[in-house]
């Protein structure tokens, strides 16, 4: 197929690189470039670097709605059989999803209609789900409301962070909508509706989400701490200082003492609603990432001390 690919983070990169393997990429959409660091320089998104590096023509709309009629033009101009959009982040009008022969296919974090918006992977973690996926649908001009076309389930690991889950299903995309296109082509796809009576909205996380509070079920603690990592990352305090923790396990067992008490410094385990955490990766303010171990070598921790204090 003839395919122009709209995508713009990590999470659209492998698809766009499956494509090139079996498809003619046309063209490239992706967000302008960004500034970023210390000193705020110009960054491109990962997939215009990729597509650079194969000399696709690459193209950085500020919109595609408001003031991008050129840019619709040329989209008319390519004829694409089907453009392919993986976490571009901007809206697609009606004008541009009429325009490929196959439709405009839309790689998705989740098992729709469950975790429609922009952070599935991360709420799907979050809220503790023992599945998740990968959807390919039928764009239409509503967010993530398409038709369905296929969908590839995976189980969460206990102790998985959203940023390894991001990694497993945006692998997990990439080889999907190749079986997509194909059996698109083939016509051996028929869309399901999504049952809006199940459907459920993953909105962008905040800052807000990250203040640990431990008087909360041990489990909930947990899932937070991995659903947020490695952003917006949980966070306590310690000695009056912020402790980020992007990695965390639960310890079999309880503890009489106050939520948010270090009931062993020898392992950071932390006593929480009805349970124990240990945690296990963490960055101290001004400080580093590193494992717990390499951390209490450095920082070690007194009997009782109390987090969030």
């Amino acid at each position: 197929m003839n395919i122009i690919f709209m995508g713009t983070p990590d999470f659209a990169v492998p698809a766009l690189e499956k494509l090139y393997t079996r498809h003619n990429i046309q063209a490239v959409f992706t967000q302008p470039d960004k500034p970023k660091g210390r000193g705020y320089k110009l960054m491109p998104p990962p997939v215009k670097e990729l597509a650079l590096t194969h000399g696709t023509p690459v193209y950085q709309p500020q919109s595609l709605k408001n003031g991008g009629e050129e840019f619709i033009d040329i989209i008319r101009g390519l004829a694409p059989d089907c453009i392919v959009v993986a976490a571009y982040g901007k809206i697609l009008p009606k004008a541009v999803l009429d325009i490929p022969k196959y439709g405009c296919v839309n790689i998705h974090g989740s098992l729709l209609p469950k975790y429609r918006g922009a952070g599935p992977i991360q709420w799907a973690v979050l809220n503790d789900e023992a599945q998740t996926g990968i959807t390919t649908m039928l764009m239409g001009e509503g967010l993530d409301t398409g038709d369905m076309l296929e969908q590839s389930v995976t189980d969460i690991g206990e102790n998985e962070t959203a940023a390894e889950l991001f990694d497993r299903l945006s692998e997990m995309g990439s080889e999907l909508i190749l079986h997509t296109l194909d059996a698109l082509e083939r016509g051996e796809l028929t869309p399901t509706p999504q049952n809006e009576a199940e459907a459920t909205y993953a909105p962008m996380l905040s800052k807000e989400l990250c203040p640990i509070d431990f008087t909360k079920p041990v489990r909930a603690v947990h899932k937070q701490i991995c659903g947020l990592s490695d952003w917006p990352c949980a966070v306590t305090t310690l000695g009056g200082k912020r402790l980020k923790v992007y990695r965390s396990e639960i310890v079999p067992g309880s503890s009489s003492k106050p939520a948010g008490t270090v009931v062993d410094p020898k392992s950071f385990t932390v006593s929480c609603g009805g349970g124990l955490i240990r945690f296990t990766e963490v960055q101290a303010e001004g400080g580093k990432r590193m494992s717990v171990e390499d951390y209490l070598r450095g920082k070690p921790l007194a009997d009782n001390e109390r987090l969030g204090d």
